[in-house]
């Protein structure tokens, strides 16, 4: 299994990426929606989030930190799947749209607890520590 040195290369933040790519043209196609800042925002603030935290968490080259900020990662996914049933509740989105975008942020999450419970697993504590002298 090749190493990887970049978050870019990570399938989690990829998929992370297409999720905030996604919630952006959703709101974006909706007049009633764009009305509503402190959803829009909260939601693209929160899909954002998850894939600003992964690629923190893999910069900072520890294996705890990354860890932590896969957790928060993590956590903007149930927000993102919260403030969705919002727009749902509101009638800004459609119940086929509500479960794709529900079901990515689910499969994140899902991922980023697995990639946790690996990183758990793991004896290499990163970059970070790789060079450090005790």
């Amino acid at each position: 299994m090749p190493t990887i040195t970049r978050f870019e290369d990570l399938e989690v933040w990829q998929l992370a990426r297409e999720l905030s790519n996604e919630i952006f043209k959703l709101y974006n196609g909706s007049e009633l929606f764009l009305k509503d800042y402190k959803l829009k925002d909260q939601l693209n603030g929160a899909a954002g989030s998850i894939m600003d935290n992964i690629a923190e968490g893999f910069e900072r080259a520890g294996r705890n930190e990354f860890i932590n900020f896969l957790s928060i990662a993590k956590g903007s996914c149930g927000e993102v799947q919260s403030q969705l049933y919002r727009a749902l509740d509101r009638k800004y989105i459609n119940q086929e749209h509500f479960d794709l975008l529900y079901h990515k942020a689910k499969e994140i999450g899902q991922k980023a607890g697995a990639f946790i419970n690996y990183l758990k697993a793991s004896t290499y504590k990163g970059n970070k520590f790789k060079n450090r002298q005790v």
